[in-house]
């Protein structure tokens, strides 16, 4: 988007640029009040939605993160491999690399998205704090970018845009647009506290895609269709600014909270959680690749390689037109985050393919993930091999959750990060070679 077009996306969000420019003197840090529901309105008008300008930082030093850096010593790598505590963010979820500053933003599950800083352009964060604590979150689990630099935030059931968030992101009161107002991204009636974690990207065009999850283990029969209508159980995609042309772009999912565009070829892949209750062993987990819009990915039908009988759907003869997974996991290990690896520093075996997290399972007799993989790819855009990058988070004696990676993102000094939501965390893994 040139200067030009960014300007009148601003002006019709009711954002003048020199109003913009101003938001860069607002300064940090202590509390902040509660947010008022006509903040959202305040925000959108320019207006001031809250007198205090201070934001509390989160503590980067002292017992937690050493802690922290402590359990880190059990994480095993690949030799030339170095894995450090990056920055202890609480509630870690989905991370969104700002593109022209030593920064990120990082969703949650609860009530805040954090933005992460790097004033030194060391190894490590050196601030931490609540961005744009003024306005009331609900899940803002997924955090993405515009291709000009606007960040995106999904909610549970709302979708916000922020115009130049990592240069205007100091004090509680931030410029905002409302993509998809409250209530407007699924209906109302099918919210639920269950698979409510959105995770979004934004193709080179400038559409923004959203994962949809099911609220059930499996959706009842009288649910299909309008899940199939809403996109839930599916990922929709619409313009980044307005929510206009709004479609759904695949479906037959059950819970996809992961996903990245291949840099080669633009192809969306996404990660997808299993049903519960069949056993340790099935179904197995998916990550799936997308080659055109429409594609149909056989949920509730079936799962992995297996035949969902929940509602009696394994009576039912087999969708016609169902595309199978890319790549087959450890039943129930929960895969989430993902990210095709753009760096340039790791061995040329890591150089196009990507790096996967899994949470852990939940409800396993014997507990398996919480550890980041790496899938190559082959020539055709196909996956080749999926291996695990890094473990140890899951301690063997114990059988206790040390940390639960989330996401995976790209650093532009060619390392990556992870997040944690478990131990509240960021990690730093980069490539010091032997």
């Amino acid at each position: 988007m040139n200067k030009t077009m960014r300007h009148l996306v601003l002006v019709s969000a009711g954002i003048g640029l020199a109003a913009v420019a101003g938001l860069a003197t607002a300064q940090a840090p202590a509390p902040v009040p509660a947010a008022a529901p006509a903040n959202l309105d305040k925000l959108k008008q320019m207006k001031v939605a809250t007198t205090d300008l201070n934001i509390p930082v989160v503590a980067q030093t002292g017992a937690n993160a050493d802690a922290i850096k402590e359990n880190l010593k059990r994480v095993k790598m690949p030799p030339g491999f170095k894995i450090a505590l990056y920055a202890v963010v609480p509630d870690a979820r989905h991370m969104a690399v700002a593109p022209n500053t030593n920064m990120l933003f990082v969703g949650t599950r609860k009530t805040t998205v954090w933005a992460v800083t790097n004033r030194n352009s060391g190894e490590a964060a050196t601030e931490v704090k609540s961005f744009a604590p003024s306005l009331k979150f609900n899940n803002p689990n997924g955090v993405c970018w515009t291709k000009d630099g606007f960040l995106v935030v999904t909610e549970h059931n709302r979708v916000l845009n922020f115009p130049a968030a990592e240069f205007f992101y100091e004090g509680p009161d931030v410029a905002v647009i409302e993509v998809v107002g409250q209530g407007k991204l699924i209906p109302p009636e099918e919210e639920s506290f269950n698979h409510g974690a959105r995770t979004c990207k934004v193709d080179k065009d400038g559409m923004l895609y959203v994962t949809l999850g099911q609220p059930h283990n499996v959706q009842p029969r009288d649910k299909v269709k309008v899940y199939d209508e809403a996109g839930i159980g599916g990922i929709v995609r619409m313009n980044a600014f307005d929510g206009t042309k709004r479609e759904v772009y695949a479906r037959g999912i059950r819970n996809s909270v992961g996903m990245d565009f291949n840099p080669k070829n633009s192809e969306l892949w996404f990660t997808d959680n299993q049903v519960d209750g069949m056993g340790d062993q099935i179904p197995l987990g998916e990550i799936n690749r997308i080659t055109k819009a429409g594609q149909f990915f056989g949920f509730p039908w079936t799962n992995g390689k297996t035949r969902i009988t929940e509602h009696g759907y394994d009576k039912d003869p087999l969708p016609a037109n169902i595309t199978d997974p890319e790549v087959y996991t450890e039943a129930h290990a929960a895969d989430l985050g993902m990210v095709f690896y753009t760096g340039k520093k790791f061995p040329a075996k890591y150089q196009g393919g990507f790096f996967s997290a899994q949470h852990g399972s939940w409800n396993r007799t014997s507990p398996v993930g919480a550890r980041v993989m790496f899938t190559s790819l082959k020539a055709d855009g196909s996956a080749d091999k999926t291996e695990v990058f890094a473990d140890g988070w899951l301690d063997a004696d114990t059988r206790q959750y040390r940390g639960r990676p989330v996401d995976v993102a790209n650093l532009p000094d060619g390392s990556i990060l992870v997040s944690d939501d478990f131990a509240g965390a960021i990690y730093r893994i980069s490539y010091t070679g032997q």
